[in-house]
């Protein structure tokens, strides 16, 4: 990545132009090679000249998570989209689907008979216009059906009115060191298992969707067809921490500046301190991860401490402090809170900002 421009004011989120090309292109053409079909997760990067880049470059859709941001990529042209959670439709949830459904192909998921018999009842005469997908439970143990209750799931939905594409899974296990292949194991099992019980039941499978950035490039491909990676864009200190990228595949930092600088005397920390809190990177931090985030120019660093607008790094003893006023590049633990919590990202190439991102879906959490 190139210096931080001088016209940028910290804390600022940047998105490296040229990184996040190859990283685009890179996913597509390694699922391309598998022979699966890529349905990016736009909820990591919120921007539809980001997601006109992934179709620019082989993606059959998009996949989103919630009503609200499926009616934002739709407004900006994008003609399938996937919510890939189980919904619960009310009359409000069931309107905005019918308008959506006028204007793209609209797949939700479900994992209960008592979910799709609710969005077949409030969608009414539009039922037949949505599909559903139903998920599946492959390890990660958050929602989803076991493979063996997929087939009272379909029947509901398809007794409701609504057309059974497929099934679907988040191998959300995958986020843990050593558990990528882990997971991606068990999600071809798990798929697998429902496909086989699905077809005996009468139903026609004709998609069945898994695989997360951890897990992507794992996926196997005797049950699935399509993957639906959304962090790869970017890259963050998880996927790093993970192994599954390296510091040249991140394309997303946050700007920010050392306002504060502490050598430290045998009884405090030897620390700095930057401008770029809680409220711009995110409070995630996963148990097995080293820090809050990382520093690009420095990987011993590690960000210990988070407030609302300040990060402490504790430094290492064998390299010197940054000094006051030195702008560093900060890696988000988890990318995709960073991005929703700002209202656009500076788009840098060759050192300088060559256009401003607004991150359109921001907040469309329902």
């Amino acid at each position: 990545m190139s210096a931080i421009p001088m016209e940028i004011d910290t804390p600022d989120i940047m998105v490296e132009l040229e990184v996040l090309d190859r990283n685009i292109e890179r996913m597509a053409a390694a699922l391309r090679a598998k022979g699966l079909r890529l349905r990016p997760h736009a909820k990591t990067h919120k921007m539809p000249e980001i997601a006109a880049r992934q179709l620019a470059a082989g993606a059959v859709g998009l996949t989103v998570a919630t009503i609200g941001e499926a009616e934002v990529f739709a407004e900006h042209g994008v003609t399938d989209l996937f919510i890939a959670y189980p919904l619960w439709i009310g009359p409000r949830q069931a309107e905005r689907l019918r308008g959506l459904a006028a204007k793209a192909r609209i797949v939700i998921g479900t994992d209960s008979a008592e979910a799709a018999e609710a969005a077949g009842r409030h969608l009414g005469a539009a039922a037949g216009e949505v599909e559903v997908m139903v998920e599946i439970d492959s390890g990660h143990h958050r929602s989803g059906v076991r493979p063996d209750q997929a087939v009272e799931v379909a029947r509901a939905a398809a007794g409701a009115g609504l057309r059974v594409e497929g099934v679907f899974t988040f191998p959300g296990h995958g986020y843990a060191p050593e558990m990528p292949e882990r997971a991606a194991e068990e999600e071809e099992r798990a798929l697998g298992e429902a496909v086989e019980l699905l077809a005996a039941a009468g139903f026609e499978v004709t998609r069945v969707s898994g695989g997360s950035t951890p897990t992507a490039e794992l996926t196997g491909t005797s049950a699935v067809t399509e993957a639906r990676p959304g962090v790869y864009v970017f890259g963050d200190a998880q996927q790093l921490e993970l192994g599954r990228c390296s510091m040249a595949d991140i394309a997303l930092t946050v700007a920010a500046t050392v306002v504060s600088r502490h050598e430290g005397d045998g009884t405090t920390p030897r620390r700095v301190v930057l401008d770029s809190g809680s409220k711009v990177l995110g409070g995630d931090r996963p148990a097995w991860a080293t820090g809050f985030g990382r520093l690009m120019e420095h990987p011993g660093a590690r960000i210990t401490a988070l407030s609302e607008h300040h990060a402490t790094v504790a430094w290492p003893d064998d390299s010197d402090l940054p000094a006051l006023g030195e702008r560093l590049r900060v890696i988000p633990n988890h990318v995709c809170v960073a991005v929703n919590l700002v209202d656009d990202v500076a788009v840098v190439s060759g050192g300088r900002i060559v256009d401003r991102w607004r991150v359109a879906a921001r907040g469309r959490n329902a």
